[in-house]
């Protein structure tokens, strides 16, 4: 029975397999269509982004780093410093500072706080559609920080080693990225439609379906004839 089972999995799958072959010039259009909507979507409607950073060292210039223990706290305050560079205090300072219009979440969903490997170092970086606007929202956010992190720890603030200049060049959307997914997309779809009609149709095609569908033997077949007018118009022309 598990036999049966699986042969019938099997050809169910090859006659699919065919009906999806016989209409691939649908998949392909499809395809075509997709990649071809999702590229100019993205070239003409969708506007380019801007990544600026700039980074901060964590120790201040009282901090001594002198024992392993200090290496420790110094990955401590990473996470830390991380932590406090999407508080509501650092973001809603550095709107007050830019005079931008942006909500709270919508600044914080644009900042991406990170601490190299092995390192004491805080990149922080920007995205943004303009920009002149990712530069200054970076580095406002690093000055902001140190501030906050000083009025936190009671200490010096940390230094800036390095403040963020304005991109030339955007970082995305890709094009090319979008028309491929735009492409998938379409032929998953065509496939999805081929594939249901397939499986809703059980209309009686050959003597296979007629034991599939109604479980009963063809006793004969009667082959198909041209029609008399189609024979005679090909006896006349020979």
């Amino acid at each position: 029975m598990n036999n049966q089972a699986s042969d019938e999995v099997t050809i169910d799958l090859l006659e699919l397999a065919k009906v999806i072959l016989s209409k691939i010039w649908i998949v392909i259009i499809c395809a075509v269509v997709g990649a071809a909507a999702g590229f100019t979507y993205t070239k003409f409607f969708m506007p380019d982004k801007y990544q600026a950073s700039s980074m901060i060292y964590i120790y201040t210039k009282t901090t001594s780093v002198t024992s392993l223990a200090d290496l420790q706290i110094g990955s401590a305050l990473s996470v830390d410093f991380q932590t406090i560079a999407k508080t509501r205090e650092v973001v809603d300072a550095v709107r007050e500072e830019l005079g931008v219009n942006y909500s709270y979440e919508d600044l914080a969903g644009r900042i991406t706080v990170e601490s190299p490997a092995n390192s004491r170092i805080l990149k922080i970086t920007v995205v943004d559609t303009d920009p002149v606007m990712a530069a200054n929202l970076s580095n406002s956010l690093s000055n902001q920080l140190r501030l906050r992190v000083a009025a936190i720890m009671d200490t010096d603030a940390p230094s800036i080693v390095s403040r963020a200049v304005v991109p030339s060049n955007p970082v995305g959307p890709s094009a090319v990225k979008n028309g491929c997914i735009g492409c998938l997309l379409l032929v998953f779809l065509a496939v999805g439609i081929l594939t249901v009609i397939y499986i809703t149709d059980d209309t009686i095609k050959s003597e296979e379906d007629v034991n599939k569908y109604l479980g009963l033997n063809v006793i004969a077949a009667v082959p198909t004839v041209p029609s008399l007018s189609k024979v005679g118009s090909g006896k006349g022309k020979a």
